[in-house]
């Protein structure tokens, strides 16, 4: 049995004339432990499927199984990781990380929830910054304390949805090591949205391209044959790396161009261009 499955999703919005198919036959099967990445353009609906995967939405049609049971509302087994880090603001960083800890373990005393909170906070290296509020923080601190919060929770499945987008360089790339150095410990199952397609080979076990909607539907799988842990430093030579990167970039801007062709609409790639990475 899969540990996700989507089959046959189909998503709407709108009635009648006005109605709009976002999503359309979406098939997707993830196995436990697995590190899957979905990289396509701006607004080809990237979001509308992680809230279909989380539970926030439903779908129109088909089904979304999570462990073989249908999705029907959120769960802290799903850790969500949002681009707009989803803080609350009057809340100090050890306070929201706190909020999410205690739902999840709702039987546990204050000092195991504190210790949890502590060690997940230090995890991201925030400790200085625990009792300060999202406003005296920086976007990559914000977004630090949102894995955090997620991580905490010791969910069963994370899903990321472009949590690293507006991250300067180096933030982005020390985030990643620490996701994959937490993936990598108990091999949780992980599903990252990106629009980076470097960030979706370092990162993930294969990628699986999403064409641009309405109508979007999912691409061709591209599987990342490069031996874990990867270095980001040799990742520029090696041969594995390039093919991979060449032939999902050549898919891509063939699926734009048809569909520019198509709609004589303007479609925003995912990042494409070359890029050497930094340690």
């Amino acid at each position: 049995m899969a540990y996700l499955e989507l089959n046959n999703v189909c998503k709407t919005y709108g009635e009648g004339e006005e109605a709009t198919e976002v999503l359309s036959n979406i098939n997707l099967t993830m196995e436990e432990g697995e590190f899957v990445a979905i990289v396509g353009f701006t607004g080809s609906g990237k979001t509308t499927l992680v809230n279909l995967i989380n539970g926030l939405l439903m779908p129109t049609s088909g089904e979304v199984l999570f462990k073989g049971q249908p999705v029907t509302d959120t769960s802290h087994e799903r850790g969500v990781i949002f681009q707009n880090y989803s803080l609350l603001p009057w809340l100090t960083v050890g306070q929201n990380v706190y909020m999410a800890v205690k739902e999840a373990y709702p039987k546990e005393n204050k000092s195991f929830l504190k210790k949890r909170v502590d060690d997940y906070v230090a995890m991201v290296n925030l400790s200085p910054a625990i009792n300060k509020r999202p406003k005296e923080l920086s976007g990559g601190m914000r977004q630090r304390v949102a894995v955090a919060r997620a991580l905490a929770m010791n969910p069963e499945m994370i899903i990321m949805d472009e949590p690293l987008g507006a991250l300067d360089a180096l933030t982005r790339g020390n985030l990643q090591d620490e996701i994959l150095n937490i993936w990598s410990q108990d091999k949780r199952t992980a599903l990252l949205i990106t629009n980076d397609v470097d960030e979706g080979i370092y990162m993930a076990d294969r990628i699986i391209p999403l064409k641009p909607g309405p109508n979007a539907t999912l691409g061709p799988e591209f599987k990342i044959d490069i031996e874990r842990p990867r270095d980001k430093t040799a990742l520029n030579d090696n041969p594995n790396f390039k093919k991979t990167r060449n032939a999902i970039i050549e898919y891509l801007m063939d699926i734009g161009e048809e569909r520019k062709s198509v709609s004589q609409e303007e479609y925003a790639l995912p990042e494409l261009a070359p890029k050497s990475f930094v340690a």
